[in-house]
C-alpha cells in the first residue's frame, strides 16, 4: 500500500491502512493507491479488469476501492457500534466528494471524484452499498427469499450498474440483466460461506427454506448434514443458477471487451455453484472452493476470447 502518512484522528477505529492522510494526495497518487488496493486485496477483480480497455481501468479501481474499504469498515471492525459510526463517516465523506470535492483528503475519494465526473455516476448507487453494510450490523437472519433479493439490491446490484455506467451503458434493460447476475453472485457466496457466516453470527439461508425442508437451526452451528439439508442447498443452488444464466444474456448486448469481463464473472459464479454440487451440497463440512486449475482454465478461456477480439479489429 501507499506510504501516505496518516492521521490517527481520521476514521478513528478503522483498519490502519484506511486512515485518511494528513496531506491530500495528487490524483495520480490516489489512483495508484486504489490500483494497489485492487491488486493486493482481491485477485479475481484485478484479473477481470485486465480484460478491459486501459482508459477505463482507473474508474473500475476507484469504484472497487470505495466498495472494499466500506465493506471492511463493516466487516473487519468487531464492535458493531464503531462499525456503524465508521460507515456513517464514510457516507459523509462520499457526500463531501460530490458537494465539496476540493475538501476530500482520502485517496479513495480523490480518485473517485474523477470517475464520478468522467462517467456521470449517481450518488445514490454508492449510498445504496452503505445501506447494505449498515444492514449487516443490525440484521443477522433472513426469513424469505425476497428479503435476500432486497439485501442484494443494496449489497450487489449497485456495483453492476456502476460497471455499466463506466462502460457507457445507461439503459434500464441492461441494468436489470446486470442485477440478476450480481444478485446471483451474492447468493452463490452465501451458499458457499454458510459455516463462516454462522461463526460471524449471521444466517443468510432463508427461514422459509429451512422450514420447508425441516432443517433445525442447530444443524448449521453443529455442522450436522442430512439428506434434507442437502436437498435444501440443492434447491437454493438451482434457483441461483437459473438467475445467473438469465442475467448472463447481458453479454450479448454490450461491447466485446466488457462481455469478456462479464462472462468471466458469470463463469466464476457457476464455478462456485459447481463446487457446492461437487461436495454433494454439503457446505457444512467445509467451504467449497474453486480450484486453481479451474481458475486457470477460466482465465485461459477469457484470454483466448480477448485475443480473438484483438484479431478481429
Amino acid at each position: 500500500m501507499s506510504d501516505l502518512s496518516t492521521s490517527e484522528h481520521a476514521l478513528l477505529g478503522a483498519p490502519h491502512q484506511y486512515l485518511t492522510p494528513i496531506a491530500r494526495p495528487t490524483l495520480a497518487e490516489a489512483q495508484a493507491w486504489c490500483a494497489e488496493l485492487t491488486r493486493s486485496h482481491y485477485e479475481n477483480f484485478h484479473v477481470a479488469t485486465f480484460f478491459l480497455p486501459a482508459k477505463v481501468r482507473p474508474h473500475f479501481e476507484s469504484i472497487y476501492a470505495y466498495c472494499r474499504v466500506a465493506d471492511d469498515l463493516g466487516d473487519e471492525v468487531a464492535d458493531r457500534a464503531v462499525a456503524t459510526r465508521l460507515l456513517e463517516a464514510w457516507g459523509s465523506m462520499l457526500d463531501e466528494c460530490y458537494d465539496n470535492p476540493e475538501r476530500s483528503m482520502h485517496p479513495v475519494f480523490v480518485a473517485l471524484h474523477e470517475s464520478i465526473v468522467a462517467c456521470d455516476l449517481p450518488r445514490q448507487l454508492f449510498h445504496d452499498l452503505l445501506i447494505a453494510f449498515r444492514m449487516d450490523q443490525i440484521k443477522t437472519e433472513y426469513e424469505t427469499w425476497d428479503e435476500l433479493l432486497e439485501y442484494s439490491h443494496y449489497s450487489a446490484n449497485p456495483v453492476g450498474r456502476l460497471v455499466l455506467l463506466v462502460s457507457g451503458y445507461r439503459d434500464e434493460e441492461r441494468a436489470q440483466l446486470s442485477d440478476k447476475v450480481c444478485t446471483a453472485l451474492q447468493l452463490a457466496n452465501f451458499w458457499q460461506d454458510v459455516v463462516e457466516d454462522k461463526e460471524r453470527g449471521r444466517r443468510y439461508i432463508p427461514a422459509e427454506s429451512m422450514e420447508r425442508f425441516q432443517i433445525d437451526e442447530g444443524q448449521i452451528a453443529g455442522r450436522v448434514f442430512t439428506p434434507e439439508f442437502g436437498a435444501m442447498i440443492q434447491d437454493l443452488v438451482t434457483r441461483t443458477r437459473t438467475m445467473l444464466h438469465e442475467g448472463g444474456a447481458i453479454s450479448r448486448y454490450v461491447d466485446r471487451d466488457l462481455a469478456v469481463t462479464l462472462n468471466l464473472f458469470r463463469k466464476g459464479g457457476d464455478a462456485i455453484l459447481d463446487g457446492i454440487v461437487a461436495q454433494d451440497y454439503d457446505v457444512l463440512r467445509g467451504r467449497p472452493v474453486v480450484s486453481k486449475v479451474k481458475k486457470l482454465g477460466l482465465l485461459a478461456g477469457s484470454m483466448l476470447e480477448k485475443l480473438r477480439i484483438g484479431k478481429g479489429r
